[in-house]
């Protein structure tokens, strides 16, 4: 028995576990009770407090399966890694009845637009985000939904039966196609082209593993996806501690600070930028509801756009030479160089 009895940030859910379903020999969703202030849209994910022998706790993000428009429980799915001190302690330990701290859902891992043609891939666990997005879009979306999913051989095959369900549900709206290593070996990127190019004007979205990922941006980029178009998702491992409230220090001069105007959830905020500090602890500061989730640069979940000015950044490496050009920047991780800078989330 696993239970955390008190929250350790201001923003911190407490979970209770409802249920454990082994999806596979080596992948198990973690069902939660319901609970207020719950609201998360597809595609998103959790990031869970794991206890740590070592370090007293471990971040570790994971991706809820479920679809907040047909699920009446949020769930996560979880696949165990050979070294994955997060995903074994989360597959060894929770039971039904234990309390999980987590994050507030987070990630910019979502449609647009749920009535979207969509083009999605997906490698081993990758499924998770991807399954919310296809069980959404089929309930309350009329667009078509073509899936690419590809896996070491039958057995790891996430979801199986509930993919199975939907294809027979929505047989003129959903195209399934399976991928198995241990009978068509790794999917090359002339492959993945092929899948991809009857597709062209879907939006795409991908998850699995490095390799595979860049094989299908590779594969959409020879096949003429606009960059706009395509939407991967990628996680790290944290090694800070994103349950730890932020505490910004209302001594340092501001005199030589920026000013930035920041739009927001359709609000215009005007904020003195001191130049040490990021674009995310300025807002917590104002007491702004900024995203974030990890403060790493590794999530993505305070991606913005620089509409003005100019930022220099600690860690941008999960931004591409793309989003850098579209003027995308992280949050968590900018610093203002201009005098005065125009934001947009």
């Amino acid at each position: 028995m696993s239970t955390a009895d008190e929250r350790h940030s201001a923003r911190s859910l407490l979970l209770t576990v409802s249920e454990i379903v082994e999806e596979t020999g080596d992948a198990r969703s973690i069902v939660f009770e319901r609970t207020e202030n719950f609201d998360y849209r597809p595609g998103q994910f959790l990031t869970l407090r794991i206890p740590s022998e070592r370090t007293g706790s471990v971040a570790r993000c994971y991706s809820l399966a479920s679809s907040p428009h047909t699920d009446e429980l949020p769930k996560v799915t979880v696949k165990r890694t050979a070294d994955g001190y997060g995903s074994n302690w989360v597959c060894d330990n929770l039971a039904a009845g234990d309390v999980v701290e987590a994050l507030p859902p987070s990630g910019r891992f979502t449609p647009p637009d749920l009535d979207d043609d969509l083009l999605l891939f997906a490698a081993g666990s990758g499924i998770t985000p991807i399954m919310s997005i296809v069980k959404s879009a089929l309930h309350d979306g009329v667009g078509s939904i073509a899936l690419f999913y590809a896996n070491r051989n039958e057995s790891s095959v996430i979801f199986a039966d509930e993919l199975r369900t939907l294809a027979v549900e929505y047989p003129r709206r959903l195209t399934v196609v399976h991928w198995l290593e241990s009978l068509q070996g790794i999917p090359t990127i002339d492959q993945l082209s092929s899948a991809a190019v009857h597709y062209r004007e879907h939006r795409a979205f991908m998850c699995g593993p490095g390799a595979f990922m860049d094989a299908v941006h590779k594969a959409l980029t020879a096949t003429g996806f606009p960059h706009g178009r395509v939407h991967s998702e990628v996680f790290a491992s944290l090694t800070g501690d994103p349950f730890t409230d932020v505490v910004v220090s209302a001594e340092e001069d501001t005199g030589s600070g920026s000013t930035a105007t920041v739009e927001l959830d359709g609000e215009s905020h005007d904020l003195t930028w001191p130049r040490k500090q990021t674009l995310v602890d300025v807002m917590l500061a104002a007491g702004i509801a900024v995203p974030y989730s990890c403060r790493e640069g590794e999530c993505g979940s305070c991606a913005c756009t620089l509409l003005e000015g100019e930022v220099a950044m600690d860690n941008s490496e999960i931004l591409d030479d793309e989003d850098i050009a579209d003027g995308m920047i992280l949050g968590c991780q900018a610093r203002p160089v201009s005098d005065h800078l125009r934001i947009e989330f």
